[in-house]
């Protein structure tokens, strides 16, 4: 379906749906389990309309029969429960580049499409606490893995990244000395480390973890070391943002992300969309 039709999708009010998965992973902790949050009074608020797009799965996409699925979709399904709010969620899929208008326009009361919170948007959008980050990885073939400190390992290996890429800069700040290669694509670089034409490859966890998870990879590899979050240049990670003066549902979202990882609720949607844990 192209974007621009997706303005004419009709609001789905969001309904729970039950987790069923049970996995162990290593899904981080974001919250200080000391740290109190107060749940907001939310008895004014009269609608509360999510928007998202459907270009970034497994985040938000439309699955088969056309509804908008994804781990962001089942969050505002469990945020809204949690809230007890249900009733009066809605989400809507529209255009990457009319999200923020309909949100400063009041079409919509929050925004969870992967927005990035950079310095200039805080200025003029409220965003919460992150509810995952998307870590650098390094992937090798099996057999060949690669262990900390990564530093000493990487002597003498090449390291394939995609050029121009956030996760290139990444690799040269934190391995000054390593080497690595620049590939075009990430389909020729992933084709070069099963060839063995390169030691490893560094760059998206997220994206790695459905790599190794395929029938392409042929289970040729696994991941080696350990993430990198690295925010300073991989960003804060996923939140969702709200008008500036909409502070009290932030306040009211992040009360529900937090509850939601105690319960490990957020882990058991992780592993539902990421079966390879890139943690």
């Amino acid at each position: 379906m192209h974007l621009r039709a997706l303005a004419t999708l009709a609001f789905i009010v969001v309904l729970p749906l039950p987790l069923q998965v049970h996995a162990e992973s290593d899904f981080p902790n974001y919250w200080d389990g000391r740290e109190h949050v107060s749940k907001p009074d939310l008895s004014t608020i009269e609608r509360i309309r999510f928007l998202t797009s459907v270009d970034y799965p497994p985040f938000n996409f439309l699955d088969s029969t056309g509804r908008i699925s994804g781990f962001n979709i089942d969050l505002v399904r469990a945020i809204c429960e949690e809230l007890a709010v249900t009733a009066i969620c809605q989400i809507e899929a529209r255009p990457w580049n009319e999200l923020q208008q309909a949100l400063d326009s009041g079409e919509a009361e929050a925004i969870i499409a992967g927005l990035r919170p950079t310095a200039a948007l805080r200025q003029k959008l409220a965003f919460t606490t992150p509810y995952i980050r998307l870590p650098a990885r390094f992937v090798t073939l099996k057999g060949t893995a690669l262990s900390e400190p990564l530093s000493d390992a990487l002597v003498n290996k090449t390291v394939g990244v995609v050029e121009g890429s956030v996760h290139q800069i990444v690799f040269a700040d934190y391995f000054p000395h390593g080497h690595w290669v620049g590939y075009p694509s990430r389909d020729l670089m992933l084709k070069d480390l099963q060839a063995k034409k390169i030691d490893a490859v560094f760059g998206d966890g997220s994206d790695l973890s459905f790599w190794i998870g395929s029938l392409e990879s042929n289970n040729c590899c696994v991941f080696a070391g350990g993430p990198y979050i690295a925010p300073q240049f991989l960003g804060d990670g996923m939140t969702i943002a709200t008008a500036r003066d909409n502070s009290e549902l932030v306040d009211a979202f992040n009360f529900a992300l937090k509850a939601l990882e105690e319960k490990g609720t957020t882990s058991e949607l992780y592993l539902r969309y990421f079966p390879v844990d890139f943690y």
